[in-house]
């Protein structure tokens, strides 16, 4: 008997989307402290910020930082970091970029040390800063980072102190155009940990 011919499959016109011209969901950039630690471990070298051409003023102490806190000696670096900065800011300004990077590292190191509170209020004076300065992206990676050390705050009281100055600024860049209205998620995440926080404030005042 003669083979029985398969007929093509009819193409189906304007239905597939060409996998070239189809959007490509955009990666989501590392924030907060997530962006200090890949700085941190890098090997790149330090350019002024929104430069990748021109090397920094203060490559060299933040190269000494860096290389503190990745063997482990946070102590130092939290040394070098503070007398840096309040060198740099002698020099500089406290609101040059590269001193703000360096207030950066410092607030990273803070935590890395276990002191989540003053990693916090670091975190949270760039935030506005960088807000002020109209740079919603960098105040955003500020309050992620203020988040983080937030999260560490083990007293309840402590914690819905904290925790209500970071959920106001927090709500307020959501109000407005940027990276935190696009990530609601994220500040709904804080207030939940919120409710949990007066429910355990509660719980540690009645007992």
């Amino acid at each position: 008997p003669a083979p029985t011919r398969r007929r093509a499959p009819i193409p189906e016109l304007g239905m597939t989307p060409d996998p070239e011209s189809a959007p490509k969901p955009t990666p989501t950039p590392a924030r907060g402290f997530d962006a200090v630690a890949e700085a941190v471990l890098g090997d790149a070298p330090l350019t002024v910020p929104g430069d990748a051409t021109t090397p920094a003023l203060l490559a060299g102490p933040t190269a000494r930082i860096n290389e503190a806190v990745k063997e482990g000696r946070t102590e130092d670096a939290a040394r070098l970091a503070e007398r840096s900065v309040a060198e740099a800011s002698g020099t500089l300004g406290p609101e040059h970029p590269e001193v703000l990077r360096l207030r950066e590292l410092t607030a990273y190191i803070a935590y890395l040390s276990g002191d989540p509170e003053l990693a916090f209020r670091l975190s949270l004076d760039l935030a506005g800063i960088h807000r002020a300065a109209g740079d919603a992206e960098a105040a955003y990676g500020n309050v992620q980072s203020a988040a983080t050390a937030w999260r560490a705050v083990r007293d309840p009281e402590q914690g819905l102190d904290l925790g209500r100055e970071l959920v106001g600024l927090w709500s307020e860049l959501a109000a407005e155009e940027g990276p935190a209205a696009d990530d609601a998620e994220q500040l709904e995440s804080a207030r939940t940990r919120m409710g949990r926080l007066t429910e355990r404030a509660r719980a540690h005042a009645a007992g």
